[in-house]
């Protein structure tokens, strides 16, 4: 075939196919046993015990954070970060992206571990947000609490409770918290991949934007991030309505 669109992978038939993919598996076997052996050590990091009567604030006011262990061992907190303010359609993008993807936390329930996302928003705007948002996983206001209860935001946290003491374990953030995320793995599966500049794409591919340009779109599903834009989520939300500004007048913490 001649025809095939400029950029397009070559056409080969599939017992070529089968030897150039048989190639890269090797590879990505050996990056999988890779990250067992990152995530081997991962549990052999020390901890650091803090004070889990901390209060932290829920939809039933005040309670001490290791409440959010919900009497397990275990605890796995996103750190959503906050504009303080800000509309809806002004709240962080990435952090949407990240708590969209975690909704349901039954499988990490039945393995033993909690699910909350803390932030540092006042608590009457993170119900607001949340109930429009329709999450359903539990959410806590942490502001004003210093680490590593609080502390700054955007960050994905791991805990361990031994009865009433608490320890912190694990800590990422960046790309790090792209574990919240599948689409990040299926995307890179993709011909194309995420369509982000920084990707090493084969000559002819479409020119990459900058990181997360579809993390928000306008009404019309455009890409966007200007004033009239929303992060993917919200468009999804009874409701919900095109605006015209983020109404963001400060920094997000």
């Amino acid at each position: 075939m001649t025809d095939i669109k400029p950029g397009f992978p070559p056409v080969v038939d599939l017992a070529t196919w089968q030897a150039a993919r048989d190639e890269l598996l090797v590879r990505e076997k050996a990056h999988t046993r890779e990250g067992d052996a990152i995530a081997a050590a991962r549990r052999r990091l020390p901890m650091v015990e803090f004070d889990g009567t901390v209060e932290v604030t829920g939809p039933d006011g005040p309670v001490p954070f290791i409440d959010l262990f919900q009497g397990r061992d275990e605890l796995v907190v996103y750190k959503h970060m906050w504009y303080d303010g800000a509309p809806h359609q002004g709240q962080c993008e990435g952090c949407t992206n990240a708590a969209w993807h975690l909704r349901d936390a039954v499988y990490l329930n039945a393995r033993g571990v909690s699910f909350a996302v803390v932030t540092t928003g006042r608590w009457p705007e993170v119900a607001a947000f949340t109930a429009f948002m329709g999450y359903t996983q539990p959410w806590y206001s942490v502001r004003g609490v210093d680490g590593p209860a609080g502390g700054e935001m955007g960050y994905l946290t791991a805990y361990l409770r031994d009865g009433d003491r608490t320890f912190l374990t694990y800590a990422t953030t960046g790309r790090g918290n792209e574990a919240t995320n599948p689409t990040f793995a299926l995307l890179d599966m993709t011909a194309y991949g995420r369509g982000e500049a920084w990707e090493d794409q084969p000559e002819g591919r479409p020119e990459g934007r900058h990181p997360c340009w579809y993390w928000r779109t306008e009404e019309d599903g455009a890409p966007s991030w200007g004033p009239a834009s929303r992060a993917v989520p919200q468009w999804t939300r009874p409701g919900v309505t095109a605006e015209t500004t983020l109404g963001r007048d400060g920094h997000c913490h």
